[in-house]
């Protein structure tokens, strides 16, 4: 079974078990008192195979879903405002914690609520962004991962680099426009890392915000009238969410592409480096059963990825003509042929 077999097998398992296990979790549903209730927001516009890590987690910490657990689920849909929306519907249902992805989703979340925790499932930058007052001393209410670490924008670019050793001109697509743009703190860490990078190797760099995905086909043409000649792309919820679209401009455009998270990669497209987000959502279930069990958001520090990973599509790169290096095969952890 190929690659891409397997990886649209554990999205169908992913779909199939929200679907069997949604009566429980509606919005209409009650829960009895000895139910523990925890509400979910994402700007993503449904679950995926990171859902299902969660929850698998917190089986495996002795949780049953619909007997001593309940997941309220709010899919924003890459609307930043719906999020506000949503996080504000599972205060007014009492839920104990709330799981937040990504930035725009923590920070509804921290709207809508100043007393129930927040678990941090994947944050860009929670200091910069004032989330909280620093990794280690988190204070408020606020706690969970990011999914930065102090070094893995140079490692992209290296990566990229290695593998279009002529390329000068590097194009970066992240969250911007309508939602944080290129400047804004949510990703000055981000650009602070590449630009760092970026002066020690000799290139430059094009950054381009977007908010959804009809900002796609511009912020290619952005690129190729700049001639970027390689690409890097942010994983968020709307990269992610039109990922398949994203794979195929740089295949059209020839572009070598790196992703930070692998899902790309199963979509096909060339690279990928970056924390393994399935890890992180596990480990947020973690900080989920220490904060029911009496743990203060306060007390408990936020934590960096542990598990990195650098997966390659050769299929992808055959289909721009290029050859990958002998070295950059060999650190790979997972190759799709």
């Amino acid at each position: 079974m190929s690659e891409s077999q397997l990886s649209r097998r554990r999205l169908i398992c992913a779909l199939l078990a929200f679907g069997l296990g949604s009566s429980p979790l509606g919005a209409g549903s009650q829960a009895p008192d000895s139910v523990r209730r925890i509400g979910f927001v994402t700007l993503r516009s449904g679950p995926n195979e990171v859902d299902t890590a969660f929850r698998d987690a917190l089986q495996g910490l002795g949780y049953v879903e619909g007997r001593t657990i309940l997941i309220d689920y709010r899919w924003a849909a890459g609307s930043e405002k719906r999020a506000e929306e949503l996080a504000a519907e599972l205060v007014a249902r009492k839920v104990e914690v709330i799981v937040a992805a990504t930035t725009p989703a923590i920070t509804a979340a921290m709207r809508a609520t100043k007393s129930i925790p927040i678990v941090m499932a994947a944050a860009a930058d929670p200091v910069g962004t004032g989330m909280v007052a620093s990794l280690a001393r988190p204070g408020g209410n606020v706690t969970g991962l990011t999914m930065v670490s102090t070094d893995t924008g140079a490692k992209r670019l290296q990566l990229l680099r290695g593998l279009s050793p002529t390329a000068t001109r590097i194009g970066v697509i992240l969250m911007g426009a309508g939602g944080p743009g290129p400047e804004a703190p949510v990703n000055s860490l981000l650009i602070e890392q590449l630009q760092a990078a970026s002066r020690q190797l000799g290139v430059s760099l094009t950054v381009v915000g977007i908010s959804g995905g009809a900002e796609l086909a511009g912020a290619f043409a952005t690129m190729l009238r700049e001639r970027a000649q390689a690409l890097i792309v942010q994983a968020s919820p709307v990269t992610i969410d039109n990922r398949g679209r994203i794979v195929e401009l740089a295949a059209r455009h020839r572009l070598p592409a790196l992703y930070e998270v692998d899902g790309f990669v199963d979509a096909g497209g060339l690279l990928s480096y970056g924390p393994s987000l399935p890890d992180m959502y596990r480990r947020a279930a973690g900080f989920v059963d220490r904060i029911l069990k009496g743990a203060r958001p306060a007390d408990l520090p936020v934590e960096e990825p542990t598990r990195f990973a650098l997966v390659l599509n050769l299929n992808a790169a055959k289909r721009i003509g290029l050859t990958i290096p002998a070295d950059v095969l060999v650190r790979a952890d997972r190759i799709i042929q």
